[in-house]
């Protein structure tokens, strides 16, 4: 296998073929699908901020380069699923606030960030990119602008259509958009980042020790 396309962590860690590469999608879906909706409602406080992150966005990062872009997209997509069928998986969701109408509010953009964001890692693990610090720095880097960017565009179109400006508090709508839905992650963000760039390629060092 070239360099180009390197196998990408779960590939390495239970390596198979025939029947079995078919049960081993099946379970790292399964598997993946869980650990997203776990992730999610786990709540971080990052001082100095005072709004909680939670671990959604560094367990969708994480698996996009553990899986590869094909089985990462469809780990997400049938996150997506679950969430769109009106079950509580998401950040936000709740028994009253679920199913499409919460993934067609404020968050939508952040959703679609996550299909992107996962992609990305996939393909930035292909290129092996998960085994170097600083390359698994900048794709996670890449992967968090791709959930932000259609994340606060998403948001400020909400803001806009709801009449839920505030000029009271806020000296311009996208200063409130920021607000709500950057600036206060940003610290957590770093973090998780820093410790996806750390963990991956102890991991594969790890996997490489084992195998020798």
């Amino acid at each position: 296998m070239s360099y180009a396309a390197s196998p990408v962590l779960s590939e390495r860690l239970w390596a198979t073929h025939g029947i079995g590469l078919w049960l081993r999608r099946a379970v790292l879906i399964v598997v993946g699908i869980a650990a997203l909706a776990i992730a999610a409602k786990i709540n971080v406080y990052m001082w100095p901020s005072p709004v909680p992150v939670t671990l959604g966005t560094f367990a969708v990062l994480s698996i996009g380069a553990a899986y590869g872009p094909r089985l990462g997209l469809v780990t997400i997509l049938g996150y997506m699923a679950i969430g769109a069928l009106g079950y509580d998986v998401f950040a936000g969701s709740s028994v009253e606030n679920n199913g499409l109408g919460y993934m067609l509010g404020g968050t939508g953009g952040y959703l679609l960030g996550y299909v992107l964001a996962a992609l990305a890692l996939g393909f930035a693990a292909r290129k092996a990119w998960d085994r170097n610090i600083f390359k698994m720095g900048a794709a996670m880097l890449i992967g968090n602008v791709l959930i932000y960017v259609p994340g606060v565009l998403w948001l400020n179109k909400v803001i806009v259509d709801g009449g839920l400006y505030d000029a009271g508090r806020f000296s311009t709508i996208w200063d409130q958009t920021f607000a709500w839905g950057l600036t206060p992650y940003l610290i957590g963000d770093g973090l998780k980042l820093a410790l996806a760039a750390l963990l991956f390629p102890v991991i594969w060092k790890l996997v490489g020790k084992a195998r020798s």
